[in-house]
Formats: structure tokens, C-alpha cells, sequence
């Protein structure tokens, strides 16, 4: 069986639904609806690969902003190429929620509204705007849409986003793949195999790292000798993929709850 047998997400498999039309977003028209109070957080999401980390930070740029991550594992600190957290692609650019929790560690969304949520009001206090990007859509959801989580740790929905202006980023099924297949190559050759490797050294069960999934779950397999190095990029490109699809499918679901997105090609 071939790679492209095992991946369902490749050309020659039934394409997905039609991709809504794209808009064309004015910076300046953004900024001064925060400034007014029209809105209080600007919201970049969409799938892995997509762009969405890049067009967030020249929107930042452009607004004078800061972004906040809602990634679920770039929270941890020495998870950087398994991750994607491409921290040079920000610049000068101001980050938060990255790097806020030791590897091993279980994060989950509680914690996270209530980081965000200090953030969030320190970076309207200096006067910034603040922009939160991710593919998380469970940790989106859960600070720009509270009411639908029991908040805890004291994060009432009173204190959290109001009126969120979302954007997402699109990208045609066909370069998506590519884009997935291309990256998991680089970050191969960036080292992905010996920063986990060096996870487990440091003394980190493997039980953990596989519960991040992903990478985290396949690159250990192959580390501990379960798995082929074949079996591991054949497989690890079959879940990110699938991972994708699902992530779009969480999107087009908050557009069904009534969110409204603001679909861009980056």
C-alpha cells in the first residue's frame, strides 16, 4: 500500500465542501471599530498551514497589536518544532500563551481562559489590541464564547471578550496538502526527531508526549522502536491531515451556531 492509499485527505479522494467566498479586510477600518468599541478582540483562526500565524502578525503590524496564542500545545515550554511555533515569524511583533507550562504538563481550557484573560485586559490596559490566533478551536471557543463552558480559577464571562470580529484563513484543499506534506518534511529536517528524543532524556514518561498526540504520539512511537521511520511519516502525515479537516469542520460548525467568519485568502 501506498502513501497515497493511506491518506484520505490526498488528491483522488472526493473533495470537501465548497470553501466560502473570500473578503478583503481593511486594517485601518479594524482598528478604528476597536477603538470605538464596536469590538474588543480580533480573532485570526483557521486550519494548520493555512497562513492564519502570518496574516496575524502583519495585521499586528498594521494595528499596532499584540497577539495571543490559542494553540493547545504551543503552551509548553520545549515543544517548539512539533508545535509549529515559528517564533521568528513574529519579529518584534508582542506574543502570549506560548511557552506558559512545562512539557508533561496537562493544560487544559480553564487554565488557559484564565491566562488569557490577564492577558487579554493587560494588553487593552497599555493601550494595544490584542489578536488571538490559533487552530484550537476548543480554546478559541472557550474565551470568546464563555458561555457555552463552566467557567473556574474565578473566570466569569463578564470578564472575557464581548464582541469578537472573527477572521479566517482560507487555503484550496489541494495546497493545504501540500503545504501539510512540505512542512512535516522541514521540521523533519529541522530536528523533530531529536527534540522529542531529547524530551524523553530529560525524563518526561513517553505516556505523556503521546497524549499530546500528533507529532508527540508518532515520533515517540518511532523513538521507543515501535514504529518504522516510514510508518511514522506515512502515518504522522495521514493524522495531520485528517487533524485539518477536522479543525475546518469546527469552524464551519461555529458558523453554523451563528458565528459570523470573515473568510480571507492570505
Amino acid at each position: 500500500m501506498n502513501k497515497t492509499e493511506l491518506l484520505p485527505d490526498r488528491p483522488g479522494i472526493p473533495p470537501m465542501a465548497k470553501l466560502p467566498d473570500p473578503e478583503t479586510i481593511d486594517p485601518a477600518a479594524l482598528g478604528r471599530a476597536y477603538e470605538s468599541g464596536e469590538i474588543d478582540l480580533i480573532c485570526v483562526l483557521g486550519p494548520t498551514a493555512s497562513g492564519k500565524t502570518r496574516y496575524a502578525v502583519q495585521l499586528a503590524k498594521a494595528l499596532r497589536a499584540e497577539i495571543l496564542s490559542a494553540d493547545s500545545r504551543q503552551v509548553y515550554r520545549g515543544m517548539d518544532i512539533g508545535t509549529g511555533k515559528d517564533l521568528k515569524e513574529y519579529g518584534d511583533v508582542p506574543y502570549h500563551l506560548i511557552d506558559i507550562a512545562p512539557a508533561g504538563s496537562k493544560f487544559n481550557i480553564y487554565r488557559y481562559q484564565a491566562a488569557f484573560a490577564a492577558a487579554w485586559a493587560d494588553i487593552r490596559r497599555r493601550g494595544a489590541v490584542p489578536i488571538l490566533c490559533g487552530g484550537s478551536g476548543l480554546y478559541i471557543e472557550s474565551v470568546t464564547r464563555a458561555y457555552k463552558f463552566s467557567c473556574e480559577n474565578g473566570v466569569g464571562a463578564d470578564s472575557l471578550p464581548k464582541n469578537v470580529f472573527y477572521i479566517g484563513t482560507l487555503v484550496s484543499r489541494e495546497e493545504r496538502v501540500r503545504r501539510i506534506d512540505v512542512r512535516l518534511e522541514e521540521r523533519l529536517r529541522e530536528g523533530l526527531v531529536e527534540e522529542i528524543r531529547g524530551l524523553l532524556e530529560s525524563g518526561i514518561p513517553a505516556d505523556d508526549l503521546l497524549y499530546y498526540g500528533l507529532e508527540y504520539k508518532f515520533v515517540t512511537q518511532y523513538v521507543l522502536g515501535q514504529i518504522s521511520y516510514e510508518e511514522m511519516v506515512i502515518s504522522l502525515g495521514n493524522a495531520i491531515h485528517q487533524f485539518a479537516k477536522r479543525q475546518m469542520t469546527w469552524f464551519r460548525g461555529m458558523e453554523r451556531d451563528g458565528v459570523r467568519i470573515h473568510w480571507v485568502t492570505p
